[in-house]
């Protein structure tokens, strides 16, 4: 099928730039009930798959042998910018488990947050593993491999044992056999999974909806991930990112990944929804959010207002004058069932 065009950009009233791709929305029957573009695109997964990545780990009981705080939980889903509040709570997770930074293979990283990597350059700091916006997932399996004994060297290869398991729990959450699932390497080292965007979205909607969780300790732990990512939502993501905006709302679950990939699920509504543009942009994350809350006729207000506000459609150029805009052109379309 194909793509849709999601978000289209004009400057002097004309189209400059059109990203493209598609949207997939499922119930708790796992039936896709609205879509723009192929529903079934398979897509990798990149960072929205960290909240799945945790759940090994908090399933087996490090945050009790740990001791660690619902921050320190949030911190270990988390695409996070290298903030203060991110840096104190990494170190303090660091310290609890007894792994200092220099075992993570994640490489090392300036800041992706703008002000907190002008003061590190500012203060003569340096790169640091720690600062890699992957280094709360590394730390999360490395605590999980430490506890159960496991080879602390090698945690990011598919064959260990932590990997193994998550990669069983994805399939399990996306109701796919592990061997459907596509593997690559992600940027941080890790395997990443390629799985239709239909899978990935019913995925989501056990996160949000965990009461369609068999087993029960899997269903405490995401109850407890996704706890503290609506408890604590500026250290999944930092100030003013989409995932932190929508994590404000107790009623989302949220994460994006690299290359353009965006999953969030709806509690009371018991819907699912995973995204792709497809050339890898994440810039329009926030208006293609926005304008699938609207169609799905979302009933906070708040939230929706939040994100108008985050994500103007206003285009300005590097002196702030408005030269243009932007806007999500795209209509759901609801399947037959």
């Amino acid at each position: 099928m194909k793509e849709a065009v999601l978000v289209q950009e004009f400057r002097a009233g004309i189209l400059e730039c059109a990203h493209s791709g598609h949207i997939s929305i499922v119930n708790e029957k796992g039936n896709v009930i609205y879509s723009a573009g192929d529903p079934d695109f398979t897509a990798f997964t990149r960072s929205s798959a960290k909240p799945f990545q945790a759940i090994p780990a908090v399933r087996a009981g490090v945050t009790r042998h740990y001791q660690l705080t619902r921050e320190e939980v949030a911190i270990m889903t988390a695409s996070h910018r290298s903030q203060e509040v991110h840096v104190e709570t990494l170190e303090r997770l660091s310290g609890k488990i007894g792994i200092e930074e220099h075992c993570l293979v994640c490489a090392p990283s300036l800041p992706l947050d703008e002000i907190a990597k002008e003061e590190l350059l500012r203060s003569n700091g340096h790169r640091r593993r720690l600062f890699h916006n992957c280094s709360g997932k590394h730390f999360g399996v490395l605590a999980y491999a430490k506890m159960m004994d496991y080879p602390v060297q090698g945690y990011d290869k598919l064959e260990h044992p932590v990997q193994q398991e998550i990669l069983t729990t994805l399939a399990s959450f996306a109701e796919m056999k592990r061997e459907e699932i596509g593997l690559g390497t992600d940027g941080c080292g890790f395997p990443v999974f390629a799985l239709p965007l239909s899978s990935l979205a019913m995925a989501y909607l056990k996160l949000a909806c965990p009461d369609l969780i068999k087993d029960e300790a899997t269903r405490e732990a995401v109850i407890q991930i996704t706890g503290a990512m609506n408890t604590h939502p500026v250290l999944v993501g930092g100030t003013d990112r989409v995932d932190s905006i929508l994590l404000e709302d107790s009623n989302i679950v949220a994460k994006g990944g690299f290359k353009g990939v965006y999953c969030f699920s709806l509690k009371k509504e018991r819907l699912g929804v995973a995204l792709k543009i497809l050339d890898g942009s994440e810039e329009e994350w926030g208006l293609v959010v926005l304008r699938i809350l609207e169609q799905l006729n979302y009933k906070n207000q708040a939230t929706l207002e939040r994100m108008r506000t985050a994500f103007s459609k206003d285009i300005f150029n590097d002196a702030g004058r408005k030269v243009g805009y932007a806007e999500a052109s795209f209509e759901l379309t609801a399947a037959q069932l």
